[in-house]
């Protein structure tokens, strides 16, 4: 592994901005700004029970996952037509490349959307027509992501698959969301094993206010080949020996983990304890619009409230973020080069 120089800690901030990072964990319903819900609500005729913007932003103070979950719902009931799902994700992709984004796994919630009579090739087809225009526009690499709501039936899901089947060229994997807690991983191993024999990746949240055992349930139950958020796994000593040692990537969110008061603080996340412990952490921003910050404001706030972090954590977490990403082998490979030049940059600076 190529190590990179070292750069002292007034430039740092800098060079997390500039450097090349890929985003493995976006719910793109997650990234729909105040503004543009307004504007999607007008443009649909929509009523809000909200009076303004101001008022809706007001509303983001929650106290957890539930309380945001309510909210996220209803932010979503402007997207109606294809033309939404597409401004939505243009409106994230455009942000994500402005971060130095060079790749993004987005996840979406179609059922949020055919609970509402929107279908599925409606949401699929605006979100993937995004895709496609900010590769031309900003050379940015995307794939989608489907995700079921766990707080849902697994025949739901099921339900969810068979609508999404010819749509399969246009996603790459499945994920697993919503409330946590009381919903363990279990559950859904029945869709999870139809979707592996269909040739789709799989991810799962584990471990963001569940307990370790959902981790365990993730990688045995759902064949989980990363997990999102997982922040919870160092409660359980066998459980980050084998994370570490079959190279299964955490999507931590700091964030997401404080607004949502997974931790108190972010001087008390615990990121930096997940890479001492050998495990392939990497940072991403989960709800930006809610959470208050895009990918590089998680990591200027996290590395900001952990002055222990430093510029070989930052090379780690952006290299990890590469390899976890599914993706051809040469592609990994030209962005793990574009990184180890913004350091070399960055150093000559």
């Amino acid at each position: 592994m190529h190590h990179p120089p070292a750069i002292d800690r007034e430039r740092l901030p800098a060079l997390l901005a500039r450097m090349p990072k890929a985003e493995l964990h976006i719910h793109i319903e997650g990234s729909l700004e105040p503004e543009m819900i307004f504007a999607l609500a007008q443009r649909n005729g929509v009523t809000l029970p909200y009076a303004s913007v101001q008022a809706l932003r007001q509303a983001y103070a929650f106290t957890d996952l539930q309380s945001f979950l309510d909210i996220y719902y209803a932010g979503a009931s402007v997207l109606l037509t294809e033309q939404d799902f597409y401004d939505m994700a243009l409106a994230y992709l455009e942000r994500a490349a402005r971060d130095n984004v060079v790749h993004a796994e987005i996840f979406f919630d179609p059922q949020t959307h055919t609970a509402r009579g929107v279908a599925m090739g409606t949401v699929i087809t605006g979100l993937e027509r995004a895709c496609r225009d900010a590769q031309a526009r900003w050379g940015l690499s995307s794939a989608l992501i489907l995700c079921f709501l766990r707080h849902l039936s697994e025949q739901e899901a099921f339900a969810t698959l068979e609508q999404a089947q010819p749509y399969l060229g246009r996603f790459i994997g499945v994920g697993l969301d919503s409330s946590e807690v009381g919903h363990p991983p279990e559950k859904f191993a029945r869709v999870f094993a139809r979707c592996r024999e269909l040739g789709l990746r799989r991810v799962a949240h584990a471990g963001e206010e569940g307990p370790p055992a959902y981790i365990w349930g993730a990688l045995d139950s759902l064949h989980a080949e990363r997990i999102d958020h997982g922040v919870q796994a160092l409660g359980d000593p066998a459980l980050v020996q084998r994370l570490a040692r079959e190279r299964i990537a955490l999507t931590v969110c700091p964030l997401s983990n404080l607004k949502l008061r997974v931790f108190p603080t972010l001087a008390t996340h615990n990121l930096q304890a997940l890479l001492d412990a050998g495990l392939m952490a990497t940072v991403n921003s989960d709800d930006p619009a809610y959470f208050g910050g895009y990918i590089n404001d998680n990591f200027l706030q996290v590395f900001a409230a952990l002055p222990q972090l430093t510029s070989t954590h930052a090379w780690q977490l952006a290299h990890n973020s590469f390899a976890a990403s599914f993706v051809t082998p040469a592609q990994r490979s030209a962005w793990q080069d574009r990184l180890a030049e913004a350091f070399e940059s960055c150093a000559q600076a």
